[in-house]
């Protein structure tokens, strides 16, 4: 057997007070096997021998997790515990930051969910756990409190609803509590995970733009919106090209003018300002 953290003593107290100075520790920070119980005789008895071995933290369970991702993923890098109190923290270092980090914070949230999981394994309470890299979320966090401010005031400025894309609920928390305290605007989750987003929707909003929630600053959009009040104006609306044929003339020249229509494509335009950085 592996004599390795096996303590013994006349008795189990004793075997455990051994291993406990040895160890340099306290008992709710070891697991303890008892391995024989001893037996007390005139002569040649027997001695109580128990194993103790430390306990690995949560917090100790994630690095140790994250460490052994980053090599597989062969990537330079140092994990180390910030804080375990209410809540775990770890910070990344790595000349490497770029891919621990990845695009707007997508593969370190990977890892931060990763890391939660291992962490609370067998936990009664779940705790939660932020990994950064590099102080990224503290300004990535900036960002989008100035991003929040600054579509608030645009809201409120053309009084209709503004849309960001998709974010994760760590960055939806930053928006809302951003404009949580603000007296013209209000903001509202819509979607579902992972395109979940969230909504700013100010307090002097036109009646007609509730109509349809569309990302703020999508060019089509927009054409599309010119193209819906022309029609409450009783404008005609110019007819669509038919299928495999030809598109309708128009235009002042008398040449023939392709007419183009604009498609809500969500949050995958170009144009305007996003959710993002």
């Amino acid at each position: 057997m592996d004599e390795k953290n096996v303590y013994s003593g006349k008795t189990v107290e004793d075997a455990i007070q051994v291993g406990l100075q040895t160890l340099q520790t306290t008992e709710d920070q070891v697991e303890i096997t008892v391995l024989d119980e001893g037996k007390k005789k005139l002569i040649g008895g027997v001695k109580a021998r128990v194993k103790m071995v430390k306990k690995v933290s949560d917090g100790v369970r994630a690095v140790e997790f994250i460490d052994g991702l980053t090599q597989i993923l062969k990537l330079n890098s140092v994990c180390e515990i910030v804080s375990d109190d209410d809540k775990l923290e770890i910070n990344i270092t790595s000349t490497e930051s770029n891919h621990i980090i990845g695009h707007h914070g997508e593969v370190l949230d990977a890892i931060q969910t990763l890391a939660g999981a291992v962490a609370n394994i067998g936990r009664d309470e779940y705790k939660r756990v932020v990994v950064d890299c590099e102080n990224y979320r503290s300004g990535r966090e900036k960002t989008l409190v100035e991003l929040a401010e600054r579509l608030a005031k645009k809201a409120v400025e053309r009084q209709r609803r503004v849309t960001l894309e998709p974010m994760n609920p760590y960055e939806r928390r930053i928006i809302h509590s951003a404009l949580a305290e603000s007296e013209e605007v209000k903001t509202i989750s819509s979607g579902k995970e992972p395109a979940r987003f969230v909504i700013i929707v100010p307090n002097n909003e036109k009646p007609y733009d509730a109509r349809k929630e569309r990302p703020y600053g999508d060019r089509n959009d927009r054409r599309g919106d010119r193209d819906r009040r022309g029609r409450d104006r009783g404008e005609r609306r110019p007819r669509e090209r038919r299928e495999g044929g030809a598109p309708r003339s128009g235009g002042r020249s008398g040449g023939k003018k392709e007419i183009h229509f604009g498609t809500f494509l969500g949050n995958s335009g170009n144009g305007g300002e996003k959710g993002e950085e």
